[in-house]
C-alpha cells in the first residue's frame, strides 16, 4: 500500500494543477503530515505562472474522509496544522475546483468548502462531523460553510454530524455541478479550461472581494479596494477583452497574479481548538 501523501500532477506548461489526495487505507484520510505538506505545495503553485487553475480531487474514488483520528490519540494534534491548510487553500490566489467522488467527510469536506467551486459525482456523500469527536469547529470554517450553505443547513450539519446525500449537497449549495461518475473528470478538465481563458485579473479580485464579505463584519479592507482599482488601471486586460469582443476573437489577457504585487492576506492559525470534524 502506497504512503500516505499529496500527489502533483502537472505537465510543463499546462494551465491546470491537479492535487490527489493519496491514503486509500483509511479513505484519504489527511494526516499531519498531509496538512502540513499542503500549504508548501499551494505556495509553489501560486508562484508558477503556468498554473491558472487548480483541482483538489481524492484517490481510489473517494474524496477524502476527513482527518487521520489515529492521530488524535497522539501528543500531536492535527488541528493547527489543519486549519493553516484551509486557510491556505482559500486563500490560493488562483481559481480552485474540487472534484468529488464518495465521501466527502470532516477535513475533507473543509478542503473543498475552501475551493471556489465543488463538482461531484452522483453518489457523494458529504458530513461536517466534529460534534461525533467533541471538537469545536473552527470559526473560520463555520463562516466558510455558512457562506455555502446558509445557517439552518450548517447546523443541521454541525448539530448532528449527519451525512447528506448528493442531492441534498447541491440543492444546499455545498455542490455546484452533480455529474454522473464517467463524466467529472471531462468536466471538470472543461470548466478548468473555461476558467484558465478569463481574465486572471477579474478572478483574482473576485476572490479576495468575496473574501471581505464573507468575513467577520463584512466591510472591505479601502486600501485593499484602491488596490484593485489600480490593477484594474494599470492593466491592459479590458481593453483586451472589448477588443477581442469586436473582432470576435479569443482574448489573450496578459495580467498574472504572479505579475502583480496581490498582498496575498496571511494565513490565519485558528487559536484554541482548531481541530477538524474527523
Amino acid at each position: 500500500m502506497p504512503e500516505p501523501g499529496l500527489l502533483l500532477d502537472h505537465a510543463d506548461g499546462a494551465a491546470t494543477a491537479t492535487v490527489t489526495i493519496s491514503n486509500p487505507a483509511k479513505r484519504n484520510a489527511m494526516t499531519v503530515s498531509m496538512w502540513r505538506e499542503l500549504p508548501e505545495l499551494l505556495d509553489r503553485l501560486a508562484a508558477d505562472p503556468a498554473v491558472r487553475v487548480l483541482v483538489l480531487t481524492g484517490a481510489d474514488g473517494t474524496f477524502c474522509a476527513g482527518a487521520d483520528i489515529a492521530g488524535l490519540r497522539g501528543q500531536e494534534d492535527p488541528g493547527a496544522a489543519a486549519a493553516v491548510a484551509e486557510e491556505a487553500l482559500a486563500a490560493f490566489p488562483k481559481p480552485t475546483i474540487a472534484a468529488i467522488r464518495g465521501f466527502c467527510v470532516g477535513g475533507g469536506c473543509q478542503l473543498a468548502a475552501a475551493c471556489d467551486l465543488r463538482f461531484a459525482a452522483y453518489g457523494a456523500r458529504f458530513g461536517v462531523t466534529p460534534a461525533r469527536l467533541g471538537i469545536v469547529y473552527p470559526a473560520s470554517s463555520t463562516r466558510r460553510l455558512v457562506g455555502l450553505v446558509g445557517p439552518s443547513t450548517a447546523k443541521y450539519l454541525l448539530f448532528s454530524a449527519e451525512l447528506i446525500d448528493d442531492e441534498r449537497a447541491l440543492r444546499t449549495g455545498l455542490v455546484d455541478e452533480l455529474l454522473p461518475e464517467d463524466v467529472l473528470d471531462g468536466r471538470v478538465a472543461e470548466f478548468a479550461g473555461i476558467l484558465a481563458s478569463r481574465s486572471q485579473l477579474t478572478q483574482a479580485a473576485a476572490k479576495e472581494f468575496t473574501a471581505m464579505a464573507l468575513g467577520a463584519d463584512g466591510v472591505a479592507d479601502p486600501g485593499r479596494l484602491a488596490h484593485w482599482a489600480d490593477q484594474a488601471s494599470g492593466s491592459a486586460d479590458r481593453a483586451e477583452g472589448v477588443a477581442a469582443f469586436l473582432e470576435r476573437r479569443a482574448p489573450r489577457f496578459t495580467w498574472t497574479v504572479e505579475a502583480a504585487d496581490t498582498a496575498r492576506p496571511a494565513r490565519r492559525r485558528h487559536l484554541g481548538n482548531g481541530s477538524t470534524g474527523g
